[in-house]
């Protein structure tokens, strides 16, 4: 029933082979990508295994849904189907999450389809927590394209997700690591799958959300609350162009699995390294 390194669990049915079929031919997710997800790092603490921010992931997951106009599973649901997908995990002791909801078959009446999968983290982002290069690539919006578009969608986590696969493709063509995506005016956005975080002169910034259409990031909200009273850092959520991140003291992609990966260079230029800025993200971070 299960593998070592993944376990699916789907609403209605329970702990799956991760080989077992999970969606009809005709799953508008599948077919559309029309659904949504979250993702968070779970970890052995030791006693018991410990889902980072879970509660912030299902407030997150259930606004992309509203959005989408899917009714997804309440949080009791999702609870309780990680729940019985961990007891069956076998694996190491860190484990990537995924919430992933979809409206569901198009042609047959039924409910959204709900799957947890469990898969072990891997060493490519284990090591990349040490460093990370990263290129920028246009997304080929202004900074301000999501402001009178709600239609576009911006902040939903949705499964639609191929450009982001093209861009870390792309990175991996060029020799790096990730993506740092920009306007087409210029400004910083955030990664595929991660906010950008930098600091100069005692200033934590980040892009703001809302007209840029970036994703609000559980993991940058969570360093942003603590950071004044931690480090004595201001925090501020502005757009900055990429000449700031090369000009900082410390930059970093900042997500829920990976957690805090320190930017080694942008587009082959090397970026200043602050071993105690990252230590301090990191604690605030969790991990």
């Amino acid at each position: 029933m299960t593998d070592a390194h993944q376990v699916v669990a789907v609403l209605g049915r329970g702990v799956v082979a991760p080989t077992d079929p999970v969606a009809g031919a005709d799953d508008l997710g599948l077919t559309r990508g029309d659904g949504c997800f979250d993702a968070t790092l779970v970890e052995w603490d030791g006693e018991g295994w410990l889902v980072h921010d879970l509660d912030e992931h299902l407030d997150r997951l259930r606004r992309s849904a509203d959005a989408l106009g899917i009714d997804g599973p309440d949080d009791d649901d999702w609870i309780g189907l990680v729940g019985d997908a961990l007891q069956e995990w076998t694996g190491g002791d860190e484990i990537g999450l995924k919430l992933l909801l979809t409206r569901g078959d198009e042609h047959r009446a039924g409910s959204p389809l709900a799957v947890v999968t469990l898969t072990e983290v891997d060493e490519t982002t284990r090591r990349q927590r040490g460093g990370i290069t990263v290129v920028t690539l246009s997304r080929g919006m202004p900074s301000d394209a999501f402001a009178d578009a709600p239609w576009l969608l911006g902040g939903v986590k949705t499964i639609a997700y191929a450009v982001n696969v093209a861009a870390k493709r792309e990175a991996s063509r060029r020799g790096a690591d990730d993506v740092i995506f920009t306007s087409s005016d210029g400004f910083v956005l955030e990664g595929p799958t991660s906010a950008v975080l930098w600091l100069r002169d005692g200033v934590l910034t980040t892009t703001p959300t809302g007209a840029t259409g970036i994703l609000a990031s559980i993991s940058r909200a969570k360093v942003f609350a603590q950071a004044t009273a931690a480090a004595g850092w201001r925090c501020e959520e502005r757009l900055g162009a990429v000449d700031e991140l090369l000009a900082a003291e410390g930059v970093w992609l900042v997500s829920s699995v990976r957690g805090i990966a320190p930017v080694t260079a942008v587009d082959g230029r090397a970026v200043a390294q602050d071993e105690r800025a990252t230590a301090i993200l990191r604690e605030l971070n969790g991990f």
